[in-house]
């Protein structure tokens, strides 16, 4: 594992999307001829800097987890620019690719399924290093022994399957996968959304923990917005493959500025009846993607629409300091919208 160097008082950035767009074709007829496009991200700018963590919140169907993927290479990128460590890396090549392999991993939401069910989970991880270094068969049994020890399992656990773990425990294998290789970036695609609220504290602990150690970056997707609130430190809010507010923790959770934001915030339980908020419902489902609507995306369900968010797309800017949204009535109440 390597050594953290003192981090410099200025935040460096590690990931920058510009534009960045994912669409899925759509093929009909006897020929096959795409029909249009299902667009699952749209026009996605962004900057993850160097041991945060930004979370990705929205409603299933938004295009958090097809957003990652993309990111990684996992599906291919309709336009735009991913720049990873100041270096453009959405038109390379296969084999020029491969140096990033190391530095950019995920952990997915299923580690079971993810982990094959004929395989000891020792042999799993030694196959990480087989591929990826020249480090001969002892050395690499004891890089995975270590890697068990790292994430809170033990060196009798390397001769299991995977359907004798628990699945906390399977979920600190996928950890230890996606760490094996020193990444400075990993994706965590509802990392903790399957378990128990207990395992999930003892999960999170243990991400914070490597990220200290190691100087890991997150980009952190999740429907639930109170680990979001607990474990990162700015946040992304996505409707409908659009970004609609970011800004970091503290500001979304206290302070949101536009209304899909503040829906989402509303349906968090709370712990008192003194602590009970409105809830605000949104009417109707979420548009097609294939077929989103003109103006704010967001108008069909919105509250506070007018007139002017059905024809005018609002544009994702700064509000206030470091506090971006993309409403033509961010931050102002319903009353004073509404008259």
């Amino acid at each position: 594992m390597r050594t953290v160097e003192e981090s410099p008082s200025k935040p460096e950035i590690l990931l920058e999307l510009n534009d960045v767009k994912k669409y899925f074709p759509i093929k009909g007829g006897i020929l096959k001829r795409v029909q249009g496009n299902v667009k699952a991200v749209e026009s996605v700018s962004l900057k993850l800097y160097k041991g945060e963590s930004l979370g990705v919140v929205g409603e299933s169907g938004c295009g958090k987890s097809t957003l990652g993927r993309t990111i990684l290479g996992l599906e291919e990128l309709t336009d735009g620019k991913i720049k990873f460590n100041e270096q453009e890396i959405q038109d390379l090549k296969r084999k020029e690719k491969k140096k990033f392999v190391k530095e950019m991993q995920m952990i997915f939401q299923d580690p079971y399924a993810s982990l094959n069910p004929r395989q000891r989970i020792g042999n799993a991880l030694d196959e990480v290093f087989r591929m990826h270094t020249n480090m001969p068969a002892q050395e690499r049994k004891e890089a995975v022994l270590d890697l068990l020890k790292e994430v809170g399992l033990k060196a009798e656990h390397y001769d299991r399957y995977p359907h004798e773990f628990s699945g906390g425990q399977r979920q600190r294998i996928g950890i230890a996968r996606a760490i094996a290789l020193n990444p400075s970036f990993i994706i965590c695609d509802e990392a903790v959304s399957a378990l128990d609220v207990s395992v999930q504290a003892q999960v999170l602990k243990l991400l914070k923990t490597l990220q200290e150690k190691y100087n890991l970056s997150y980009l952190f997707i999740s429907h639930d917005l109170g680990v979001v609130r607990y474990f990162c430190d700015r946040v992304l809010v996505m409707y409908l493959g659009h970004t609609v507010e970011m800004s970091d923790v503290t500001k979304i959770f206290n302070h949101p500025l536009h209304p899909y934001t503040r829906a989402l915030l509303s349906a968090i339980p709370r712990p008192t009846m003194q602590a009970k908020r409105e809830r605000i419902r949104l009417v109707g489902d979420m548009p097609n993607p294939s077929n989103p609507p003109s103006g704010c995306v967001f108008h069909t369900r919105c509250p506070m629409a007018q007139e002017i968010c059905s024809v005018d797309k609002p544009a994702f800017i700064e509000h206030e300091k470091d506090h971006f949204a993309a409403c033509h009535f961010a931050g102002q109440s319903l009353s004073r919208v509404l008259g």
